[in-house]
């Protein structure tokens, strides 16, 4: 009889042990589904900013080739 209780007992710590591991990878699927997200949200920023970078480089390039208008910010003030 004894023996038949502490296989019961150990059934049902196999059991939480079970559920347990169950609810952590459940959390754990949560939270890498969450990362994904964010890195996704960041690559999009980071190409963003590449396009930016590329349009300004190529800006300065053109001004500096003196390939562009160049407009009253550029001028010389008159008392110079």
């Amino acid at each position: 009889m004894a023996r038949a209780i502490n296989h019961l007992y150990i059934d049902r710590m196999e059991e939480k042990r079970l559920i347990d591991l169950e609810s952590k990878l459940a959390h754990q699927e949560i939270l890498l589904e969450e990362l994904h997200q964010v890195i996704y949200r960041q690559q999009q920023s980071i190409d963003g900013l590449e396009t930016k970078l590329t349009i300004l480089i190529q800006r300065l390039r053109d001004s500096s080739s003196g390939s562009a208008d160049i407009g009253p910010g550029n001028e010389k003030p008159p008392h110079y």
